[in-house]
């Protein structure tokens, strides 16, 4: 009978030079493929303030939607088709007063839709600021 020979001692060894070449060249690849920028920075300090520039804020027009789709402009009760109207009426005596539409969580928001391009076509800056929801 035949001995077979221990085998124990020869192991398998892995051969690190061709993945270390490949390493090296993509290291090389990169560095030589990378752009570096010298980016600028924005001017963050604010421009002078002009003599002509108002120092106190305009009054804010307050137009509530609820959710009977009753609208009010500065607390009193006015038809959806007649707020740009009363808007009017009071950028009469404030020129520089803008529209904050409230609607409640559950108004039409068809009637704000209307109310916001209303504004919007009559150059009146206005933004919308939700009422928070009630917790039931």
């Amino acid at each position: 009978m035949r001995r077979r020979k221990n085998r124990a001692n020869d192991q398998a060894e892995v051969n690190m030079t061709p993945m270390l070449d490949i390493v090296f060249i993509l290291l090389i690849f990169f560095i030589v493929t990378a752009t570096f920028l010298q980016e600028e920075g924005l001017n963050m300090q604010p421009p002078p303030q002009s003599e002509d520039t108002p120092t106190d804020p305009a009054p804010v027009i307050l137009v509530d939607v609820n959710d009977q789709g009753r609208v009010f402009v500065n607390q009193q009760q006015t038809d959806p088709e007649r707020v740009l109207a009363a808007v009017s009426r009071f950028r009469a005596e404030n020129p520089r007063s803008a529209v904050l539409i409230a609607p409640q969580y559950e108004a039409d928001h068809g009637i704000v839709v209307l109310i916001w391009d209303d504004m919007q076509a009559n150059g009146i800056p206005v933004s919308v600021q939700p009422a928070q929801r009630t917790q039931q």
